[in-house]
């Protein structure tokens, strides 16, 4: 259902785009019917594309395919903003053909010599032919032509701007969160937070040893990576993720899960043993204590809502069931949503990702139809959440209003 979904928008964007971008700009003729075709093939482009990333096939097409994604998104935004100003436009061009040309438009006919004297008749005009609609015609073109540069070159700069966003070092985020029940002892203790690294085919070895250099250079106590770290399995995504081995802190790595690890061919379970060889332990439904400075810290994972489907999903009384509650516990849920059950067990502070920050603008603002927080710091139901907005980037290599980011964040009693 979902994919039919996705199939049916994806057509009516081309749609849309074919008329204002197409019919609204030529005439009819081979450059219409070129255009046509190519915006057909795009079409295909986009369904093959995705299609192929669910099944680990035809990874070369995932640069052109994502970048086209990125490139409708923002031409159907940019030419839907303009109708109204296109609407007034045309309004007033018609309005000043008819205030000053009322007369139809006429082309001069060539009148052989010998037909001069068969002229007659005082105000007769002949030589003349009448083009009606000419003029409306070269109008439409004119303004369709014109609404179709502005939004090109709007959409093209938004893209070009967002890659270098999206392909740049993540923002480091420096976020201090004061705990009422926090053991003094346990003040000051800072966690390196990481998530959505999507590790693929558009990202490359070097995307990894960009954030393990950057997270190493924090010096923090805990990393903790919330989920949707890889886009593909072991025997492919492999070599990219063997950088995470260098990662340093002083109590450990740990990881839980995200979505995109049970879309992978052969589930989360390779993931696990992979990272737990890369000395990064996944936290599945579980707890481990941080002890620091003489005081004790729970910290919990839970696995993906998705994990559901798969007989994998999150369990918060087998991870926080039963726990000492005078300790402050900080749990990792990759979705900013399971919060509402995390609240139950009395946690202090849940670190989430998933949402990119809506990665591309205004998706930010559809974000909290299912997420309860798109980005930073809130309190929802009693328990302070933090969703960091990823260092990677799912699908189109671009990041518009929501730069990746690597968060450095403390606790304080």
């Amino acid at each position: 259902m979902v994919v039919l979904v996705f199939v049916g928008l994806v057509f009516v964007a081309h749609l849309y785009l074919w008329h204002r971008m197409v019919r609204s700009t030529t005439r009819r003729g081979r450059v219409r019917t070129g255009l046509t075709w190519g915006l057909v093939g795009l079409l295909a482009l986009v369904v093959v594309t995705f299609a192929g990333m669910r099944l680990e096939m035809f990874q070369w097409l995932a640069w052109p395919g994502y970048l086209w994604i990125a490139i409708m998104f923002y031409l159907v935004i940019a030419l839907v903003l303009l109708e109204i100003p296109r609407l007034v436009a045309w309004l007033a061009l018609v309005r000043g053909r008819v205030a000053v040309s009322p007369v139809e438009v006429v082309r001069p006919v060539t009148v052989p010599a010998s037909d001069i004297s068969d002229i007659s008749g005082f105000g007769q005009v002949s030589g003349v032919e009448s083009s009606p609609g000419g003029d409306a015609m070269s109008r439409r073109l004119f303004l369709g032509r014109t609404t179709a540069a502005v939004a090109g070159v709007g959409a093209l700069g938004t893209v070009g701007y967002g890659i270098s966003a999206a392909l740049g070092d993540p923002v480091i985020e420096p976020v201090k969160v004061t705990l009422a029940g926090l053991d003094s002892r346990l003040s000051g203790l800072r966690f390196a937070v990481v998530s959505d690294i999507h590790l693929g085919p558009l990202t490359g070895k070097a995307h990894t040893e960009r954030i393990v250099r950057m997270i190493n250079g924090l010096r923090a106590d805990v990393v903790a990576i919330v989920g949707d770290l890889v886009d593909g399995s072991v025997a492919e995504l492999g070599p990219l993720a063997r950088p995470l081995q260098s990662l340093e802190s002083r109590y450990g790595a740990y990881f839980v899960t995200g979505n995109h690890e049970y879309y992978t061919r052969n589930g989360p379970g390779e993931w696990i043993e992979e990272l737990d060889r890369l000395g990064v332990r996944s936290l599945r439904n579980e707890r481990v204590e941080i002890r620091h400075q003489g005081g004790v810290l729970d910290l919990a994972g839970v696995n993906d809502l998705n994990g559901a489907t798969a007989n994998d999903g999150p369990d918060f009384d087998k991870a926080l069931g039963g726990r000492d509650t005078s300790r402050s516990t900080v749990l990792l849920a990759h979705q900013p949503v399971q919060v509402s059950q995390a609240a139950r067990y009395g946690v202090d502070l849940q670190l989430s990702g998933h949402t990119h920050g809506g990665q591309l603008a205004p998706f930010n603002l559809v974000v909290p139809l299912q997420q309860p927080v798109v980005s930073g710091l809130a309190t929802v139901d009693g328990v302070q959440v933090y969703v960091t907005r990823g260092a990677g980037f799912w699908g189109p290599p671009v990041r518009v209003g929501a730069p990746p980011e690597i968060t450095l964040l403390e606790l304080r009693a």
